[in-house]
């Protein structure tokens, strides 16, 4: 409160006394006084109430307290069609039968207690009494009332430049003329205030959400909306639903793991490649020119029974149960949406409620006919300037995707010249029996080495590109907060799309795939040698590039969240412990954390929309990937709570009706996930061609046994190259033990030398082509058609929602309108009487 223990602080800004800043100049000093002055003059001719005081830790800070008294609450709320209490909800409502399950991991009701429901409208000062006033202290929560304060700091001017007027808290932060502006904490995040009249929600918050001994615990969301607003509850809310969902996906997910686990003993394909008597007899041609040798297909035992384990029937049902999933989980959110939306009083939250950018107020000043009113308005730049600015931030854009590629082609290349090294260093014997060369094979050490070049770059091209999509949308000049974010997450998404999961198409659906056979191998760039896959596919290296990625993503985002900020504020304290040993006040002491960034929480959002796309884009080469996100999310929601709970300052509330942007970027997600999983389960895996081989290849009239079976696959899968028909440009240095070997093996399906379509297709090939397609097709209209009536048969809006919207629209029009129009017949009924009364005589008809 202000000294008189009255008035509540509803902001604090801060500055720097210029009589003690010897470092400026004096000129510099003077101005930016006048300025503030200016601006704390124009606070106070709007109403507002401030009280300084000097720091007691630094005597140059001055603290600038901020309170909002009650007109001017009610005159901003109505200004900001800011909804507030009519009446207690009066609907009754069933419980859920899994309310007795539900209750285990709730918040103790003793300790956080429910928030009553009640049906609101637009605030309207006119109409006080109609509303739900029980204690005018209490009527707007501080949340509400530092929206407001925000608002008016926003919108009030300090100087005039050129007939522009310069305005807004933000262009003072940038210009240093404040160091800070913040609403306050209420308490001490672990300590309990002793007065029992003043509330300790930051406290309690702590205690039931940011600590980690209640991850187990459900989220109390009603608590962090009204502590912290809208726009932060619904982030939490979303992302404790995805983890809610992703606990059904990565029990499925292990359930499909352990089926591979426990039957890739029964692999035949793999054993027959371990077999010294049929694997070991087998001679595999080079993979690379010159500095490549004759391998023996044994090397591959272990990276094949590893395969068994993640390409086997059980990836098949999760790439198809994860089709079905995530359209339940979209269109299961949706519903949750609609009961925030509602319950939090978003539901009609339009543009015209959400005020104009500051920035984009402080550039009108071109003048446009609006079409809809018919009047001027001033607008930041004409039609034709809109469409510069648009070209430019598209052609940013494009650029620094055309980077990212250019980075990836970069670790192709890497790769291509790492092979021929690594096959050079690594052991040469052919039978491959040297431990270091029975788990160390060429293809692993490029594969994990690239992985993680590949994830470093990928990091490095991030904290460049965040910097230069906020310039080009800070140029773009959006209208309204939400325009702003909503165009620095196309361009984010974007960027990280591609950035992220470029490595990954790379593996799955190009390498290996364009090599032609070793007498005439496909060259990259004219110089390098197209890779080739292990005789298993690439399925095995997908899955170790997902691994390192998501992993180490998730590991340096937690370093980043939560070691940065403790460090800072760790320091911080050290330093003001060692200058004072005085009782430091509470906005001294948030003054102290860390500030929460212009964007909030849209770093949050984007973390988790990547991993959502690692969840559901690839899950057919890693079905253990919903389980490690569920992990990091149980993880993450505790470090997000801990992190803005105790390390930040408080955010400054603000409204939010969805999760914006990011509900359509996931929507496209859950569309190209379906073909991405039918196409990798086609084209990298190796399930296709083992189908075909066991129900077309192993009988008759292709296959010599009498059965079905999977005897002989690998022998049967593998084409044969005469030795003499190398082109001297790859032709392999002999080695010794090779004996009279006159022909080697490769991954393809081609006739073999001496038969009069030598080298090219055989009809294995055509079989297993039309199967994949078939495949395809089969699959994604299956999938397509599932999600399809589950979205039509799931409501978007719950019928108890419906009822609530409508029952207070009734209300609305009822107390709001209907009895005001009853109070005005019955005032104008009385003035009709009065004048009929005090009429004239003359005026009255004569009877005789």
């Amino acid at each position: 409160f202000f000294n008189d223990g009255q008035r509540r602080i509803d902001f604090v800004l801060v500055y720097e006394d210029e009589s003690k800043n010897e470092n400026r100049k004096k000129s510099v000093n003077k101005k930016q006084m006048r300025k503030r002055q200016a601006y704390e003059s124009n606070l106070i001719s709007n109403g507002l109430q401030l009280e300084a005081t000097r720091s007691v830790l630094d005597e140059k800070l001055i603290f600038v307290k901020v309170h909002a008294p009650w007109e001017v609450l009610c005159t901003y709320a109505e200004v900001m069609h800011i909804k507030l209490p009519l009446q207690p909800n009066d609907l009754k409502t069933r419980d859920s039968a899994f309310n007795w399950f539900s209750r285990l991991f709730r918040v103790d009701e003793n300790i956080i207690k429910p928030e009553q429901e009640f049906f609101t409208a637009p605030f309207e000062k006119a109409r006080l009494s109609d509303f739900y006033i029980q204690d005018k202290d209490i009527f707007f929560n501080p949340a509400t009332r530092s929206r407001i304060v925000h608002f008016i700091l926003s919108r009030v001017e300090y100087a005039v430049k050129d007939n522009v007027k310069k305005f807004g808290i933000n262009k003072l932060l940038d210009s240093g003329i404040y160091k800070a502006a913040f609403p306050l904490h209420d308490s001490r995040f672990n300590r309990q205030l002793e007065d029992p009249n003043c509330p300790s929600e930051r406290y309690l918050l702590y205690k039931e959400w940011a600590h980690p001994r209640s991850f187990y615990k459900l989220q109390p969301l009603d608590l962090v909306r009204k502590y912290y607003g809208e726009k932060i509850g619904i982030y939490f809310a979303w992302l404790g639903f995805y983890t809610q969902m992703l606990i059904v996906a990565a029990i499925v997910g292990l359930a499909c793991f352990l089926y591979g686990y426990i039957t890739k003993d029964n692999c035949t394909w793999s054993q027959e490649v371990c077999d010294p008597n049929i694997g070991g007899n087998i001679i595999m041609c080079p993979q690379c020119d010159q500095e490549c040798t004759y391998w023996n297909l044994t090397i591959t035992c272990e990276s094949s029974k590893k395969l068994c384990i993640f390409d086997s029937f059980g990836t098949l049902v999760f790439a198809v149960f994860m089709g079905i999933w995530v359209t339940l989980f979209l269109e299961f959110w949706k519903r949750r949406q609609a009961e925030l939306e509602y319950e939090w009083d978003t539901v009609e939250f339009l543009e015209q409620e959400e005020y104009i950018r500051p920035e984009y107020e402080a550039r009108c000043t071109h003048v446009v006919t609006n079409e809809i009113t018919q009047q001027e308005e001033h607008v930041p730049y004409t039609a034709f300037g809109k469409c510069v600015r648009m070209t430019f931030g598209i052609s940013a854009v494009l650029f620094w995707i055309l980077l990212i590629v250019a980075s990836v082609i970069g670790i192709i290349v890497y790769r291509l010249s790492v092979f021929l090294v690594f096959s050079a260093k690594l052991p040469r014997h052919i039978n491959g029996t040297e431990a270091i060369q029975k788990y160390l094979t060429p293809q692993a050490a490029t594969s994990v080495t690239a992985s993680i070049i590949s994830f470093i770059i990928i990091m490095i091209l991030n904290i460049i590109y965040e910097k230069v999509a906020i310039m080009i949308t800070d140029f773009e000049l959006p209208r309204t907060q939400t325009d702003y974010e909503n165009s620095l997450t196309m361009k984010m998404f974007l960027f990280q799309f591609v950035n992220y999961y470029s490595s990954c198409f790379y593996i799955a659906f190009f390498k290996g795939k364009f090599v032609g056979f070793p007498g005439d191998p496909v060259y990259w760039l004219g110089k390098y040698r197209n890779e080739e896959c292990d005789p298993g596919g690439c399925l095995l290296e997908l899955t170790t590039q997902l691994t390192i990625i998501m992993g180490g993503k998730a590991i340096w985002n937690n370093i980043q969240e939560v070691l940065l900020p403790w460090v800072k504020n760790l320091i911080g304290r050290c330093c003001s412990a060692a200058r004072s040993e005085k009782t430091i006040p509470r906005w001294e002491q948030d003054y102290h954390l860390q500030p929460i960034g212009k964007l909030g929480l849209f770093y949050e959002y984007l973390e988790m929309v990547i991993q959502f796309g690692f969840v559901t884009l690839f899950v057919a080469s890693f079905p253990l990937a919903p389980l490690l996100a569920l992990v990091n999310n149980l993880l993450e929601i505790r470090v997000d709570a801990w992190k803005i709970t105790t390390q930040f300052r408080r955010m400054v509330p603000q409204k939010a009706q969805d999760i914006g942007a990011w509900q359509p970027i996931m929507q496209g997600i859950a569309i190209l996930a379906v073909v991405t999983n039918a196409m990798i389960i086609a084209f990298t895996s190796d399930m296709i061609p083992r189908l075909v081989y066991y129900w077309s290849f192993s009988v008759p009239p292709y296959g010599s046994h009498s059965s079905y079976t999977m005897k002989g696959y690998i022998n049967n899968t593998l084409s044969v190259f005469d030795i003499l028909d190398f082109k001297n440009e790859s032709k392999p240095v002999p080695l010794p033990g090779l004996g009279n070997q006159t022909t080697c093996r490769y991954r393809d399906f081609r006739y073999p030398p001496g038969h009069q379509h030598q080298y090219e297709h055989n009809i294995y090939y055509w079989h297993v082509i039309a199967a994949k397609l078939s495949f395809i097709i089969v699959m994604e209209h299956v999938i397509y058609c599932v999600k399809f009536i589950v979205s039509y048969v799931i409501p978007d809006v719950s019928q108890k929602t419906k009822s609530k919207i409508k029952r207070e629209k009734y209300l609305t029009q009822t107390l709001l309108h209907e009895n005001h129009l009853k109070v005005m017949k019955k005032n104008m009924g009385k003035i009709a009487d009065r004048i009929w009364k005090g009429a004239d005589g003359t005026f009255r008809p004569k009877f005789d």
